[in-house]
């Protein structure tokens, strides 16, 4: 006990199957070949749909997914958030260490001291940043750096002068467990001859591998003891947090912030989270997925036109009916409302298609990659040029809702100016020909 308007919209999306049965009947071939030509557009508008939908959710879902690999792997090297202490008073860690452990959301702290430094080895040298650690407690709060490719983080320890080297970096360096390394300090000393930089050298105990490029090629670990002594006042030194929720980070920070800056001797530090040392980057890749999502959008705008073009010779061919309907006292507005629903059925038969069609290859994007590779010969994410050898995919709810929504929107839209100008069709100049 449909309306009559979504009964003869939905009858009319079966244009093809009308005008077989119109054929039987009267032996008509001109009909026939219009109402196939109107069932293919049709067609071809919601196969667009279907195509723009599926293609967003796919590729909005590999961009979460490079993103959340790329963020994974910041963070096995980076922490949740830190504690700044200006003046590098490294007596105070323990201080700060106790207070921020009182917060429900802090999981674990480590030491941690901080310095740029040159590093030299048979002639070469190159600019690095250079970590002291407590190799007890730096575990709990860098998961990545604990596990080393080669060594024991344990080897350092203080007065040893122990370094643990990226995999990138001890690469470019020639440099394997046990060699001997140069750490050159960017203070001098002043002597007879001048000022001299001062050079200390340390041995290659360990090296580790991130899988991101900037910290295994630009990071070298030392005891926290080693990094006091050598750096001396050069160093910044301050507390690595692991939060429960990696999310949360900047709520957090901004509570120990206001919770710090209540003790008389912690008023000064700074607290900043993981978003915030690599701001450029995620702006960078929201900026990306904006684009994205607007040229893709394309696609599905261009299936809309092909909704408006079949609508609009659904409308001519339906003249005589339209104006039947007109005499027998239906309004302009459920001439309108038939093929809006027409349009709108085509449409949300495209969103679901695009969906369902969408969600499965992004939930399995690793079986149609390795299905493309095989079929074109080639490696989507070769070894040796990417860090990463899959193609990741993080689908979310809220993209693919977001995405379905805005295709039914579009459909509708689409529909609007042909029902309209059905419903402006007089009956008399519609029969005129007839």
């Amino acid at each position: 006990m449909l309306p009559y308007e979504i009964m003869i919209g939905l009858r009319y999306t079966r244009a093809g199957r009308a005008a077989r049965s119109q054929r039987r009947s009267s032996g008509g071939v001109v009909g026939l070949r219009r109402n196939r030509f109107i069932s293919f557009i049709s067609g071809l508008a919601t196969a667009g749909i279907a195509l723009g939908v599926a293609a967003l959710i796919v590729v909005l879902s590999v961009m979460n997914g490079f993103q959340k690999e790329v963020r994974d792997r910041m963070l096995s090297v980076l922490s949740h958030a830190e504690v700044i202490i200006p003046g590098g008073a490294l007596s105070m860690v323990g201080a700060v260490q106790a207070r921020v452990g009182q917060h429900d959301a802090v999981q674990a702290s480590a030491p941690f001291v901080m310095a740029q430094s040159m590093i030299s080895r048979d002639g070469q040298m190159r600019g690095i940043l250079v970590r002291g650690i407590d190799p007890r407690q730096e575990p709990l709060v860098s998961g990545g750096v604990a596990r080393l490719l080669s060594g024991k983080l344990e080897t350092l320890a203080p007065t040893t002068f122990q370094i643990v080297l990226g995999r990138d970096l001890a690469s470019q360096l020639g440099a394997s467990i046990g060699d001997q390394v140069v750490l050159i300090a960017a203070d001098g000393v002043v002597g007879p001859a001048g000022v001299t930089p001062r050079l200390r050298q340390f041995t290659v105990g360990g090296i580790f591998a991130s899988g991101h490029h900037e910290y295994d090629s630009n990071l070298a670990l030392i005891h926290a003891a080693d990094a006091t002594v050598f750096f001396r006042d050069q160093a910044t030194v301050g507390v690595r947090l692991r939060l429960d929720d990696m999310e949360r980070a900047p709520v957090v920070a901004r509570e120990l912030a206001t919770v710090l800056s209540s003790e008389p001797g912690l008023r000064h530090v700074i607290v900043r989270d993981w978003s915030y040392e690599n701001r450029n980057w995620f702006a960078a890749v929201q900026v990306e997925k904006r684009m994205m999502f607007i040229i893709l959008t394309l696609i599905i705008a261009v299936a809309a036109f092909n909704l408006v073009s079949m609508l609009v010779m659904t409308v001519t061919d339906k003249r005589g009916d339209i104006a039947i309907l007109r005499t027998l006292g239906a309004q302009r507005g459920s001439i309108m409302a038939i093929f809006v629903v027409q349009g709108a059925w085509l449409g949300l038969l495209g969103v679901g298609f695009g969906v369902v069609a969408g969600v499965l290859i992004a939930s399995n994007i690793d079986l149609v990659m390795a299905w493309i590779e095989m079929l074109f010969g080639f490696q989507v994410l070769p070894k040796g040029i990417y860090f990463i050898d899959r193609l990741p995919s993080d689908l979310r709810a809220s993209d693919v809702t977001q995405i379905g929504l805005m295709a039914i929107v579009l459909s509708f839209l689409a529909t609007l100016y042909p029902s309209w100008r059905a419903s402006r069709l007089e009956p008399a100049e519609a029969l005129r020909y007839e």
